[in-house]
């Protein structure tokens, strides 16, 4: 019996040994600081990689719309068109204008039509099931005259949902950024 009080003494002699050292650790005034950063330090990295992903995003969108108008301006004077550039000849001319942000030869979509007036332009995205579809996507750059929408996708992850939004709109994870250009085309002199 004394064995069995003896142990049950030693229990209750080591349990106030944890507040204990917890009211040391709180005394101390290094813990304070040690708690507080615990507490900011969470946020303050999620705000900052948040500030960083949206900088990013819009970086990529701009660099998207600069190679959409330059690329457009390709088709709009004639030099597409007199060049015989097939769809992946004019893909080339457009990876030359973006560099660095994007994998343009396996993620870069182009996608050129033309059309009978501005009214018939379609301004729909080609998703379908929450999916890019690709099969949707031409190569038609018109002649003179003609009325032609250029069109650059591109699937961008999206690395951070803020606040439980899901800031994605393709399947996987994926923001579908899109750059368009419409225009006529100029009376160039189409080759014979």
């Amino acid at each position: 019996m004394r064995a069995g009080l003896a142990r049950l003494g030693k229990a209750f002699a080591a349990r106030p040994f944890a507040p204990t050292l917890l009211r040391r650790f709180l005394a101390q005034s290094e813990a304070g600081t040690t708690i507080e950063f615990a507490l900011l330090a969470a946020p303050f990295v999620a705000g900052l990689l948040a500030i960083m992903q949206t900088a990013i995003i819009f970086f990529a969108g701009q660099t998207l719309e600069t190679a959409a108008a330059a690329s457009a301006r390709l088709i709009l004077t004639g030099q597409a068109q007199t060049a015989g550039w097939t769809a992946a000849q004019f893909k080339t001319q457009v990876c030359n204008q973006i560099q660095g942000i994007f994998n343009c030869n396996n993620g870069v979509y182009v996608d050129v039509e033309t059309y009978p007036s501005f009214s018939a332009i379609n301004t729909g995205m080609p998703i379908a099931n929450g999916s890019l579809n690709t099969s949707a996507l031409g190569y038609n750059p018109g002649g003179p005259g003609d009325i032609v929408m250029l069109r650059l996708y591109y699937q961008y992850p999206v690395f951070m949902n803020l606040l439980g939004f899901n800031l994605s709109d393709l399947t996987g994870g994926y923001d579908l950024f899109a750059a368009t250009a419409v225009f006529k085309n100029e009376p160039y002199a189409a080759s014979s």
